[in-house]
């Protein structure tokens, strides 16, 4: 399949999304532009440090920027030439997206992992796989957007396609042809009129922490600028189907409430009862019909003040949740609740120097400390519930001058012991006695550059993107002989050319 025949497939995704497009003469409501002219405009971005670059000064209507994290670039202030990308069709807007990437990741263990870091489960150093390091090309993260807008009557309609090739992999991916697949990061419609919003599809979660309003632009929302695609241990996020409704008070106040995909988490750290069906919980990605009574539901507020010519952004999270066991011993239903908390700063407080820092608080909301194996609950003898507290923070800066962005991180992750006792007298729940995937603790300090060569709005940019990390978990219990911690040393090396 061409590249051109790529893009004329993702545009008509979106164009049967969006109902504007379907009439060749909608209303006109006489305020012109759509919105989305100065975004085609502008030479997108990859990614961006908010309030630096393109989004320096942005309101809460959120960045039209479509591209992910990966390096700041730094917009002249003088308007650009359109993109060669931007496409006019009927009263609608396109604007074509992406990057290719050449990356080589390179760690001291054999983590069995591609890209993307399984933090909860590095290998110990008395193990085979902790022996034995691992380097790897890819090219896998190369990712390809679509970003649609136009107006129905006086509404904003945007419509947001993202993929890359990091799917379900075949067999033999790296012998001879490597056929990586291509996979659904994001794909949503938003709907405005006037200060509300719905948006409907698969988003970052609610959750996630972002650097501006609650915009589900990728630009706008903090995921880190690391190259590892399960990005900083103990980032509060996830991209799942959802339904959101937002009331922008102001420039500088929107709040909203979410309904998303949820999902009843215990990982491979919990020992279940002898007697529980383990395909009534998610035990570690295995199983996917996990029977959820309800949706998690979340609701966000974001604060985003001016300080003269740099922005400030504060937002607060509270998230619900609801699980539902059945004991076939004794034919009963048990149900349980979790809930948690996230709060999130990113303060610039001198042009293009940035400061982030996220804390997350749950009982029974280890699923959203993502790819940490933390657990949402324990099950008992009896198949009732007792909720695991966990919590993580991230903080650190990042700094964008010239063509270049240094950014350092520092992220922990902690959860709570929960045992109890099985019908048979032997100890479950999560933490037990030498169950050495159960964590007690994952830290990771991270440091990173890139550096963008070359910048042109009709041929495309070049960078260089470096990234060093190491995590380390200890957990509650080792066996006899075991060390105590596992410890993983990571490098990221890419090369990255990104679309006009």
């Amino acid at each position: 399949m061409t590249f051109r025949t790529m893009q004329l497939w993702g545009a008509a995704a979106i164009v049967a999304l969006l109902p504007g497009f379907a009439s060749a003469n909608p209303p006109d409501d006489g305020t012109g532009s759509t919105g989305a002219t100065a975004a085609a405009a502008a030479p997108a971005t990859s990614g961006s440090a908010s309030g630096t670059a393109q989004q320096q000064g942005s309101t809460n209507s959120g960045g039209d920027d479509p591209q992910p994290p990966g390096g700041q670039v730094i917009v002249e202030k003088s308007p650009p030439p359109s993109s060669p990308l931007a496409l006019k069709v009927g009263d609608a807007e396109l604007l074509i997206g992406g990057f290719m990437d050449a990356a080589v990741i390179s760690r001291d263990v054999n983590t069995g992992n591609g890209i993307g870091t399984s933090f909860g489960t590095i290998p110990f150093g008395n193990t085979f796989q902790g022996n034995l390091p691992e380097t790897k090309f890819s090219a896998q993260n190369s990712r390809l957007t679509l970003q649609a807008t136009t107006k129905v009557g006086g509404a904003d309609v945007k419509g947001y396609l993202e993929v890359d090739f990091l799917g379900n992999a075949p067999n033999g991916l790296n012998v001879t042809s490597n056929s990586n697949t291509l996979r659904m990061r994001l794909y949503w419609v938003q709907y405005r009129n006037n200060k509300f919003e719905f948006l409907a599809g698969q988003s970052w979660s609610m959750m996630t922490p972002n650097r501006n309003g609650l915009s589900p632009m990728p630009g706008d929302i903090f995921y880190s600028q690391d190259y590892d695609t399960n990005y900083q241990m103990g980032l509060t996020w996830a991209r799942t189907t959802g339904f959101r409704f937002i009331l922008h008070g102001s420039d500088a106040v929107t709040a909203g409430v979410a309904l998303e995909n949820p999902e009843q988490y215990v990982g491979t750290g919990v020992v279940l009862p002898a007697a529980f069906p383990a395909a009534e919980v998610d035990a570690g990605g295995v199983t996917t019909n996990v029977a959820n009574p309800y949706p998690d539901i979340i609701g966000k507020i974001a604060l985003d003040p001016k300080t003269g010519s740099t922005h400030q952004h504060f937002d607060a999270a509270v998230l619900f949740r609801g699980y539902k066991t059945y004991n076939p011993a004794s034919s009963t239903t048990n149900t349980a609740n979790g809930t948690g908390y996230e709060i999130g700063a990113n303060l610039e407080p001198v042009h293009n120097f940035h400061f982030v820092a996220t804390y997350f608080g749950s009982d029974g909301g280890g699923r959203y400390i993502a790819n940490t194996n933390l657990p949402d609950f324990i099950v008992n003898a009896d198949g009732s519930m007792t909720t695991v507290k966990s919590r993580s923070y991230i903080v650190g800066p990042e700094f964008a001058f010239g063509k270049s962005l240094i950014y350092f991180y520092y992220s922990e992750a902690h959860a709570d012991q929960a045992l109890a006792t099985d019908t048979n007298g032997k100890q479950i729940g999560f933490g037990t006695s030498g169950n050495n995937v159960a964590n007690n603790k994952i830290i990771e300090p991270t440091i990173g550059l890139t550096q963008t060569f070359y910048r042109d709005p009709k041929y495309g940019g070049v960078q260089l993107m470096l990234q060093y990390s190491q995590v380390k978990r200890t957990p509650f219990s080792v066996p006899a002989g075991t060390p105590t911690d596992a410890k993983a040393n990571m490098f990221y090396i890419n090369v990255r050319y990104v679309l006009p």
